[in-house]
């Protein structure tokens, strides 16, 4: 036999193993994870936590956990390996150790993470799907040079390419520098997971002893943080900005429901339509020329749009923030925000998802086989649209 694994479960650092060689110098390796550690720190302190995977989702002290992240280092490393040698069964015995041989131990493969739970796992989602698309360009040798503060050049050795994974249908981002790789995904659908690995410290230009442990971490966070700060640029709007949701479903907000408005339904259709239409009246807009508009785009006469029906529109758009009232009088104007919306959601609905869904019913639905056909086709169609971008 070459090699011993000895799978462990230690009291400080939970599942971890040893590979020890069976022949001399007996090498060995040492793999630990620094999540679980910090769990078991917690546990013993009696702090509630909720565990993602191999990080953590919730935590009742995250500045405490924070702190304790920061004191994992050498030191404790060292000690499971000194309670490893003290029990079992390796080559150097008591007096090997005590003429001054003992194991050293040296950096082999560290990754260093970053977890961002989100507070809305749908938003998110959203938002990692697009940025994938947006930052195909971060393998190229000048996004990679500024990603890991390294000078390239052309006898720089590894491919310089983005590449995305997909994995039981689970989308990864991964950049690489010789030996060195960046991987970021969603964890468990909750929480963007960023991951630098570092298979050779020397790329870095740091030593391999244990000791440049913090050095290393230093650099692997920095990396996380330079892409995230990246990806951030331009996207908070993204992740922070109103929801679909708060539109389509009813809610409450400052103490008082909010009605909702449905999109597809032709009247709220209507309805941000004739919005748009009115944009342009620099004296603002009645109630009466409101209802006449939402009445011709539903082809109804405007006596079948009653007056009550466009009260309770008007409460519905000033609720939503569409529409703002003049102080003192019964004249409306359009806002900011929700020209916008209105504009965004009359063209999406006109342009894009009504000539979508009549394709969609006339032809067969696509199987998994046939997914690129079917993406192609609604790319083309908002091409088509003048929406693209």
């Amino acid at each position: 036999m070459n090699h011993y694994y000895l799978y462990l479960f230690d009291p400080e650092f939970g599942p971890a193993f040893l590979k020890i060689c069976g022949y001399a110098p007996w090498s060995g390796k040492v793999w630990l994870n620094g999540h679980e550690w910090a769990k078991r720190q917690l546990e013993k302190r009696g702090l509630a936590f909720t565990a993602l995977h191999n990080g953590f989702r919730t935590v009742a002290d995250p500045l405490l956990l924070q702190q304790l992240c920061d004191q994992l280092g050498p030191r404790e490393i060292e000690a499971f390996l000194q309670r490893c040698t003290e029990r079992l069964p390796l080559p150097m015995n008591a007096a090997d150790r005590a003429a001054g041989y003992r194991y050293r131990l040296s950096l082999m493969q560290v990754e260093v993470s970053d977890t961002r739970v989100f507070d809305r796992p749908l938003r998110g989602r959203q938002w990692f799907e697009a940025t994938i698309r947006d930052q195909l360009s971060l393998g190229r040798p000048s996004e990679v040079a500024l990603l890991f503060e390294r000078r390239i050049s052309r006898r720089t050795p590894g491919r310089f390419l983005t590449r995305v994974i997909h994995e039981d249908t689970t989308p990864a981002l991964k950049i690489e520098y010789k030996r060195c790789t960046v991987k970021q995904y969603l964890k468990q659908g909750r929480a963007l997971r960023t991951e630098t690995t570092v298979n050779d410290t020397y790329d870095l230009d740091i030593g391999r002893s244990l000791a440049n442990l913090a050095r290393l971490r230093e650099a692997g966070d920095q990396i996380n943080a330079r892409l995230l700060a990246h990806e951030r640029t331009g996207e908070e709007a993204r992740l922070a900005g109103s929801d679909l949701a708060e539109l389509v479903l009813p809610r409450h907000a400052a103490g008082r429901r909010v009605p909702a408005l449905r999109f597809g339904d032709p009247r709220v259709i209507a309805l941000l339509a004739a919005l748009v239409q009115l944009c342009y009246q620099a004296a603002g807009f009645r109630h009466a020329q409101l209802r006449r508009s939402v009445a011709a785009l539903l082809g109804c006469a405007p006596e079948e749009y009653s007056r009550a029906q466009m009260t309770y529109d008007l409460g519905r758009l000033l609720a939503h923030g569409f529409i703002e009232r003049e102080r003192g009088r019964h004249r409306y104007r359009l806002t900011t925000n929700g020209l916008r919306v209105a504009g965004c959601l009359t063209k999406l609905n006109d342009r894009l998802l009504a000539p979508a869904l009549v394709r969609a019913t006339q032809t067969s639905p696509p199987h998994h086989s046939r997914w690129a056909a079917f993406d192609a086709a609604l790319d083309a169609l908002s091409a088509e649209a003048q929406i693209a971008a």
